[in-house]
């Protein structure tokens, strides 16, 4: 499974958290993504996924996958009331928050975003060759944590950087993570 975080947006540049919020990347982040083209040239994979968000699909398509399937379950985790607020914001009301750790008014739980990423990792199983996914920092930091069998929250580990590659796949029967943050 190969996992590609989408390309800068003005909010990802400053680190407010999006998740519902449909944000176009920056010129930079088009320019980073089309450099993903050269990067996958020369793979072959069976199914290419995107989260529905125009900042996943337009990475996809910057890296030549316009043809990508939208799937609902990969958009990013649902911040609720956090959207569009950076996390030392948060920190002035709730010292210490997390998205790993904390409630998130009116958005996800953990186990509700392990319940969708279970489906992605269940919609992977069934294909026999490699899987391309363009999603979002969070998302794909705990769908890494639920491949490698960890709870949600242990995503917390996985940091990933914009317009990035990694790879998750197999070590002797055991999920594993290939690459990561290329």
């Amino acid at each position: 499974m190969w996992l590609v975080r989408h390309g800068e947006t003005e909010w990802s540049k400053s680190g407010r958290h999006t998740s519902t919020t449909d944000l176009p990347l920056t010129a930079e982040g088009e320019r980073i993504a089309a450099e993903l083209k050269k990067r996958l040239a020369g793979e072959q994979f069976d199914l290419v996924l995107t989260s529905p968000r125009q900042r996943a699909r337009r990475t996809a398509v910057l890296a030549g996958f316009g043809d990508a399937v939208v799937d609902d379950d990969l958009v990013e985790w649902n911040y609720g009331d956090y959207e569009g607020i950076t996390t030392a914001e948060i920190r002035k009301k709730v010292p210490g928050w997390t998205v790993w750790d904390d409630p998130v008014p009116n958005g996800e739980s953990p186990e509700q975003v392990a319940a969708r990423l279970d489906r992605v990792i269940q919609r992977i199983a069934a294909v026999d060759g490699d899987v391309l996914i363009f999603g979002h920092s969070h998302a794909l930091r705990a769908l890494t944590a639920r491949w490698l069998e960890l709870d949600v929250t242990e995503g917390r580990h996985f940091v990933l950087g914009t317009a990035t590659v990694s790879v998750l796949g197999w070590e002797r029967g055991s999920p594993a993570i290939n690459r990561w943050n290329c």
